[in-house]
């Protein structure tokens, strides 16, 4: 299952497997605010409490826009942390702004 939390909304849902956290609250019409959906703005930082194994690796993006301490504490943007394998998620909007 995915937990997703929103500004207002919270959802658990079916996690698909390619799809981004950003893709899934899209479709399951979570608020999640974003801008550019390539890394760059950090609207949707997040941070993943349980389930960071089930996503893949930091991309370069979030490498290069996100502080070496916060990827260590599980913070990543919706719009890079992709589903890569089954298990539970649980993931928070927690954006800047």
């Amino acid at each position: 299952m995915l937990e997703l939390k929103g500004r207002t909304i919270s959802k658990e849902v079916e996690p698909e497997i390619g799809l981004t956290i950003l893709n899934h609250s899209d479709k399951h019409k979570v608020d999640w605010g974003f801008s550019c959906t390539k890394g760059k703005c950090a609207r949707c930082r997040c941070h993943v409490s349980e389930g960071i194994a089930h996503l893949n690796e930091p991309t370069e993006a979030e490498i290069l826009r996100l502080e070496p301490e916060e990827i260590k504490e599980g913070f990543r943007l919706g719009c890079q942390a992709v589903v890569a394998s089954e298990g539970p998620i649980k993931v928070k909007l927690q954006t800047y702004f």
